[in-house]
């Protein structure tokens, strides 16, 4: 069963901000410029979370995965913004 989570990150690095943003592509919606939300099963966890701890330094950069409970049940998307109004943006997404 897919999971839905929210990935966001703080990288200090701007070459490891590049690659964390075009791993994580390649996962989810880009909802922000570090956000991310993601319909993970256990194994696309483990595998991007993998990929990603390779990427990163670990005494330096912030990744966090926000668990928002089951992809399946939960009716629409809800996002809720103060200022600027969220877009949903219409990206293909490939998860491979």
């Amino acid at each position: 069963m897919r999971q839905s989570y929210l990935v966001c990150y703080d990288i200090s690095d701007d070459k490891r901000l590049r690659k964390v943003f075009k791993t994580m592509r390649g996962y989810g919606d880009h909802l922000q410029y570090s956000v991310f939300e993601c319909q993970f099963t256990a194994r696309d966890l483990i595998r991007c979370r993998t990929e990603l701890a390779r990427i990163i330094n670990h005494d330096e950069d912030q990744i966090l995965f926000v668990h928002l409970g089951p992809a399946e049940g939960r009716g629409d998307r809800v996002i809720t913004a103060l200022g600027l109004p969220y877009t949903n943006i219409d990206a293909p997404c490939f998860v491979v």
